[in-house]
């Protein structure tokens, strides 16, 4: 445990994953633009990475709003359940 006492909340969750894209479906709970440096961590994921791109419906967006679900090209791999924080 880090000297932390207090954790970091999450701002949003992986609900799904395309591997062969390398997508990421994250429901964020807060208002995040793109170029913001995010942290994915779960049972066996973390790394952090800065979000280049986003899109909604299949269209670029510039931020995704609170409650909605967007999508994220990411390096590394995630899973559906994985929490998101601001690095």
């Amino acid at each position: 445990m880090s000297a932390n006492t207090s954790e970091p909340k999450p701002i949003g969750t992986v609900t799904h994953f395309y591997g062969k894209l390398g997508v990421a479906i994250v429901k964020f709970n807060k208002v995040v633009p793109v170029g913001v440096k995010v942290r994915f961590k779960g049972a066996t994921t973390d790394f952090e990475e800065a979000i280049n791109s986003m899109q909604y419906d299949h269209k670029p967006i510039e931020s995704a709003k609170k409650g909605q679900e967007v999508g994220i090209k990411v390096d590394g791999k995630v899973r559906e359940g994985d929490e998101v924080y601001e690095a």
